[in-house]
This record gives structure tokens, sequence and C-alpha cells, in this order.
């Protein structure tokens, strides 16, 4: 992410959050705008595909705390507009570019500008380095996809193929733009550069060349498959392994998955969130597997083995006698592969059940026990409430 795009773009307003947004808050919208500007959802909205990758970017920065800070200092530092007041007070624009590094070069030969001041502040290059031309290799674009997987998949890992439509290099003309057998030449006018630089007293700003649309090259004869642009929206079907032990919401990047450069630039990277379907037994928190599991009022008080289940099979619990509802046990290395080795625990929790009705020969049962047993299981504090009621 560029000094620029830290200053241009209001990431906060992306996801219409507060800028004291808690992060629970951020992520909370940015599911929200993912799931109804999600490219699957909407087939040939352009807007809507752009929206996307706008709101994307935009948790990227602001999901990160460190990457948080850096583009709240730069705008707070530098400001948010893309103005500043001239000698006669008038509203000029001016090139971030040639603020942070961008600028033309000294007498000196240095490039001079704010960049080589603040340049490790947002982890750029310093300013000396020349703008690269727009015909140089484009890195293609991030791209991010959900999917959803079974409680078990989940805990024990899984290979799934996901469909994804990007933006990529046109297949028929290669990402030139030009019909095959033809090729582009360099715009005369920006000479390749893709910007035009104009000077207005002390300031030098630029601007897209209106020659070759900011391209750097001009194309005589487009390709009939991309019109010219060198970039087509394509599907492809890619398989991905899921490791073990993904979490809910969890978030994936695979490098070099996403969509295709331009001009024999590097692929973009695929981010996966993961959505985990509730278990109908089994829960978890954090490496370890929950399950509360019912015993019967003679189990717990006279002790019993039980067989309990896991996800991968079934062991003996031995519930010793005088065990409270609620009391829980643990098995171990029955619960989520851990990232070091090894695996968490199966968290076994104890509920002891009441019948809804009992027969004439259970009732006279439990009326025997509760004369045989004299004993008053509560606290004295409320058996002396009880008395005195």
């Amino acid at each position: 992410m560029s000094t620029k795009d830290f200053l241009e773009k209001d990431y906060y307003s992306a996801l219409g959050v507060a800028k004291d947004a808690s992060q629970a808050d951020i992520k909370k919208a940015y599911r929200k705008l993912a799931r109804e500007l999600h490219p699957d959802k909407n087939p040939g909205d352009n807007k809507a595909e752009a929206r996307f990758k706008e709101v994307s970017e935009a948790y990227d920065v602001l999901s990160d705390d460190k990457r948080r800070r850096e583009y709240d200092e730069a705008r707070s530092l530098f400001g948010t507009g893309g103005f500043r007041p001239s000698a006669g007070g008038a509203g000029v624009p001016f090139d971030l570019g040639d603020l942070f590094g961008g600028g033309r070069a000294t007498a000196s030969g240095s490039g001079g500008g704010l960049g080589d001041l603040f340049g490790g502040l947002f982890g750029g290059r310093g300013g000396s380095g020349r703008r690269p031309t727009a015909s140089a290799p484009m890195r293609g674009s991030d791209v991010e996809t959900e999917v959803t997987l079974a409680f078990t998949e989940a805990v024990a890992g899984v290979t799934v193929p996901l469909q994804l439509a990007s933006p990529g290099s046109c297949r028929t003309c290669q990402g030139t733009g030009a019909r095959p057998g033809t090729q582009p030449h360099v715009c005369a006018t920006c000479l390749g550069s893709g910007l035009v630089t104009r000077n207005q007293g002390a300031f030098a700003f630029s601007e897209p060349c209106k020659e070759c649309r900011g391209t750097g090259q001009v194309v005589d004869d487009p390709c009939p498959d991309c019109r010219g642009t060198g970039v087509t929206r394509q599907t492809r079907t890619i398989t991905v392994r899921i490791p073990p032990g993904v979490k809910d919401g969890q978030r994936i990047r695979l490098a070099g998955k996403g969509a295709p450069g331009l001009r024999g630039g590097q692929a973009g990277d695929l981010y996966v969130r993961v959505h985990v379907q509730a278990h109908e037994l089994f829960g978890r928190k954090g490496e370890d597997i929950t399950l509360t599991l019912p015993v019967t009022f003679p189990e717990a008080a006279l002790g019993a083995s039980v067989r309990v289940p896991t996800l991968d099979g079934a062991v003996t619990l031995r519930i010793p006698p005088g065990t409270t509802s609620g009391r829980t046990f643990r098995v171990r290395g029955k619960g989520t592969p851990k990232r070091g080795g090894g695996a968490g625990d199966l968290l076994i929790t104890v509920d002891v059940t009441v019948p809804a009705a009992l027969s004439p020969e259970s009732r006279e049962a439990l009326e025997k026990y509760a004369v045989a047993q004299p004993e008053d299981p509560r606290p004295h504090i409320t058996r002396r409430v009880v008395g005195d009621a």
C-alpha cells in the first residue's frame, strides 16, 4: 500500500465505521459488506466488484493494528486532502508522488521530497527512484473468497475446490490489448509513463495522459475480446488445502493464488475466509473440543463407566461416585491439532438429568431413598432459610 493511497483513501468511510471503531466493529462491518458485494453474488456488476475490492483493501489495513496505526499517523501528519494553498491562496492540486519521492531530480542528482525522510515510516523506498512506466509489469490484484466447512473438516483439515471469478490477463492478446499479430507502441506524448506533468507557479502536478488514457501505450488495432484493455473477467477453479484446526472467521492467505498479473507481473494473493458450521454434539474452546455428557442420577451418585464419543471414535470415561452436575473431565489429546504439533483436549462436562415422568416403581424407590438418606446436600444457610419458611 503506497503512502499516496494512505492519504487519499478513507478506509473508515469505505467500511462505514467511526475512526475509533473497535476491531470487532470493523470485522462486523466488513463481513456484512463482503457478503453483499461478493462477485459471486453480483456476477457482471463492475460497480459491486470495485466496491468489494475497496472494502477488502480497507479491511486489510484497519484489521492490522500496526498498519492501522501507520495509516492514522499518516493522515494526521499530512492531512487527508489532495490540495494545499498556493501563494495566491487558491487551492492548487499537487502530486503526492512528487511529495513522497516521485518528483524531478535536483541539480545535485537527488530526488528530494519528503520520501527520503518519511519513507521508513510507511515501509516505502526513498524518493530518488524513477516512477515506473505504465507499460511496466503490474502485479495482479488480491482476491477474496469464502468457504463453509463442516465442524469435523475444520478440525481435521480438508482440500476443497474453489471457483474464482476475477479480472485477469486476456488470453487472446496475452495482456497487450492489441489484436493478435499486432503490437501496441509507446505513446509519443508521455513517452510511456502514462502521465504528463504541468508546472503552475512553484508547483508541478501530474495527470493521466489523454492520448493513451494513462496506459503509456497506444493500441491501433484493439483485441476483439478485451477491446484493447488487456484484461478480461475469467473464471477458474483451484484446489486449496485448508490446514487442520482452522477456526470460524479465520482468514487464510495463499500467496500467488490471486488474479494473474499484467504484462508479466506476478499474481496477487488469495484470501480465503473460513466459516465453520456448528456440530450437533461438539463445541470448541480454543484448541480444546467440548462435550456435554448427560448422566443419570444413579450413575452420578454410585459412579459408572460411560462410553463417550470423540471426533475419531469413542473412549471410556470413569465417573467417580458422588459426581455433581457441571463437573468437567479432561481427555488428553482428543482436541484440535496444534500448529507446533500435538493436539488439544476433549473437555467433557457432566449434566445430571432428571426424568420428566416417573413410573410407580421409580417413585416408590425415590421416596424410600428420601427417607433413607437424611443428609441435606444444601448449604447450612439454605437449610435455615427453608426451615424458617
